[in-house]
């Protein structure tokens, strides 16, 4: 596939409808640009779960404490 957009005078483009079908997009996503080998790839920027990783601040929970308040293999009441 291929096609094509214009370059505004603020350095703006439109994706092709096609393009974005193909990359799931929709509005508000963000788009990575990858350079490489001569060549300008464009992704769908998917939030991995890696990427979530120390999101959360849980300096004030200790291995014990954590371990008493989250239910075990037997389920929620003990």
């Amino acid at each position: 596939m291929t096609e094509t957009s214009i370059l505004t005078s603020k350095g703006q483009t439109t994706i092709p409808k096609e393009v974005r079908d193909f990359l799931g997009l929709t509005i508000g996503d963000r788009i990575i640009y990858v350079i490489e080998a001569g060549e300008v790839k464009i992704q769908a920027a998917r939030q991995q779960i890696d990427a979530l990783f120390g999101a959360f601040d849980a300096s004030g929970i200790d291995e014990e404490q954590s371990r008493q308040e989250t239910p075990g293999e037997q389920g929620i009441l003990e």
